[in-house]
């Protein structure tokens, strides 16, 4: 009794000393017997413990044992242990003796652990007599992964079969676990783990590592635009003649990896014709696509090579089948289809006004061709800088006239934020202009009683208006690439009157980054002679028709062009 009580004392003096306070013990009496000499029919008292260290800054674990060194943790029998029989079995892998009879670590020896902070072992040995024969050890393990310390004390009998070197002789990369019940409990309530911490760190480290250049862009970086705020209305909600469908989705494409960014599409007869991204004017008959002009020279096919290259957008046809084409960089053409004869009318390098035309952009014209009628959407952007000109919401556009009998050209309007497609009205008293920015079109009246005036024909439009055309019922096909959502989110109008984060934006993306985030919804409406909705064609996410610019009907078919698709698309009208 007098040596249990004095093994007792031990044990709780030495978890006082590791884990810094009175921790909680849970004791398992775990009894075998081995024939040994002198030590057979003696028992072990085996305790584990768990507490708050405050020497060590995290919840601790501790094995006490008084038994003999060369057969702790290899007893016969696991009555009691929690984690399972500790010399073999499944259970035994996770605790293995200290020391063997010969004092070694040996093959089932307890291996240091490094230093997790400063890289170096913790083994310490202390001598004494535990109870006779007998070695008192103790392993204390962090569970956040900081420390690990060992304390044996062998026999006083026998300190002679115990040294240091011996001890430390063989090692194990595996760490010893004890397991508990109680161990999930102890690890939420006592703090955060190791790997948090390293988690933390490293986390901390990344969040800096990108906070810090990111500030210094913001603040550094010159932003290639000075937006301004502007308000939109909320979008229309997406009901009756907006009624979202799929009928877009059952067009088929014609001509595909044959021609590039199709803008605008006319016709003579059962013959296709319009201008592509690589500054060609095609013309597409009997299945086959051939190159009948072109306005600008190579090389093409990048960003960069657009202005030199040339990117013809509107195209017309004239009273004498000859084809009026409108290109952003070079001006106004006239050209003949048969002979591919091209005449400049129109230089975009002569200032209109004081005024630099820089972005040429769609035309119409009257029935006899002596007046066009087209838009210049900035004096400041250039085409390819297109989304540059949106996001800044500059209101430099302008409608011009052309008078092919006097070669003047003339101011219509002005203060249009990316006016786009533009449309004379059947009676040619009016011309529609899509004001693509605001999500609007404006006209102007161009003969009778209120020439010269101008109002809003269709306001808070569901999208961003490109290309007007007319309806054989009419009306007029308007088409946009990008749509204002409702229910929904819709980008432009979140940004319209926060021109600081368009700031940033353009600081840290490029515009083909941004135009990547714009979602790919195609749509198609029909407008009344009075800007009503008649019916709407949509594709959301552009799954087959992308990057919508036009819709030219022909024959009952509705051909769709693209500023960037390398493809045309056409739908049955009949189907639809």
């Amino acid at each position: 009794m007098k040596s249990q009580g004095w093994t007792q004392f031990c044990q709780r003096a030495i978890l006082r000393c590791l884990c810094g306070s009175t921790p909680k013990t849970y004791r398992a009496m775990a009894p075998w017997r081995r024939l040994w000499g002198r030590h057979e029919g003696w028992s072990t008292i085996v305790s584990m413990t768990v507490g708050p260290s405050r020497k060590w800054g995290c919840d601790s674990m501790a094995f006490i044992g008084i038994g003999p060194s060369w057969r702790m943790g290899r007893g016969s029998s696991s009555a009691g242990w929690p984690f399972g029989q500790p010399g073999r079995g499944r259970g035994g892998a996770r605790a293995r003796p200290l020391v063997n009879h010969r004092g070694e670590g040996g093959a089932f020896g307890w291996q240091p652990l490094r230093d997790q902070r400063g890289g170096g072992v913790l083994w310490q040995r202390r001598w004494g007599q535990a109870s006779r024969g007998g070695a008192l050890w103790c392993f204390r393990a962090c569970l956040c992964g900081c420390r690990a310390r060992f304390l044996s004390v062998a026999p006083r009998s026998d300190p002679g079969n115990m040294n240091e070197a011996d001890g430390l002789r063989q090692r194990r990369p595996i760490r010893p676990q004890v397991i508990t019940e109680d161990n999930t409990a102890q690890e939420s309530k006592g703090g955060s783990t190791y790997s948090n911490k390293v988690f933390r760190v490293t986390f901390m480290t990344l969040a800096v590592s990108l906070i810090i250049p990111l500030f210094g862009a913001i603040i550094l970086l010159e932003s290639p635009i000075d937006p301004q705020p502007i308000s939109f209305k909320e979008p229309p909600l997406l009901t009756g003649a907006l009624e979202p469908n799929l009928k877009l989705r059952q067009a088929e494409r014609l001509f595909e990896n044959q021609l590039v960014g199709p803008e605008s599409i006319v016709n003579i007869g059962d013959v296709l014709f319009s201008g592509t991204a690589d500054g060609k004017i095609i013309k597409i008959e009997n299945g086959e696509v051939q190159t009948i002009a072109r306005l600008g020279h190579g090389p093409c096919g990048t960003r960069e090579d657009e202005p030199t290259c040339g990117r013809p957008l509107g195209i017309r046809v004239g009273p004498n089948n000859t084809l009026f084409v409108i290109d952003a960089y070079y001006g106004l053409f006239e050209i003949n289809p048969a002979s591919g004869e091209v005449q400049r009318l129109v230089s975009s390098k002569t200032p209109v006004e004081g005024k630099n035309m820089s972005f040429l952009n769609d035309l119409t014209l009257t029935r006899d061709g002596r007046k066009i009628y087209f838009t210049d959407s900035s004096s400041k952007w250039h085409r390819r800088d297109y989304s540059l000109l949106i996001m800044e919401a500059t209101d430099d556009g302008r409608l011009l006239e052309y008078d092919t009998v006097t070669k003047e050209v003339k101011v219509l309007m002005e203060g249009l934020r990316f006016p786009n497609g533009v449309q004379l009205s059947p009676t040619e008293d009016f011309v529609l202009v899509a004001e693509t920015t605001m999500a609007r079109i404006r006209r102007y009246y161009v003969s009778g009683l209120m020439k010269g005036g101008e109002d809003m024909f269709v306001e808070n439009m569901p999208g961003f208006p490109d290309n007007i055309r007319l309806s054989s019922s009419g009306g007029y096909w308007v088409a946009m690439s990008a749509i204002r959502a409702n229910p929904g989110f819709s980008m432009m109008d979140f940004l319209s009157e926060k021109p600081w984060i368009k700031r940033i934006i353009f600081k840290l993306l490029n515009q083909e980054t941004v135009i990547k985030f714009v979602p790919k919804y195609s749509l198609v409406v029909e407008l009344s002679e009075t800007g009503s909705y008649r019916r709407s064609f949509h594709d959301p996410n552009g799954m087959v028709t992308t990057y919508i610019s036009e819709a030219h009907e022909h024959n009952g078919y509705l051909y769709l062009g693209s500023f960037r698709s390398p493809f045309i698309c056409r739908l049955n009208l009949k189907n639809v």
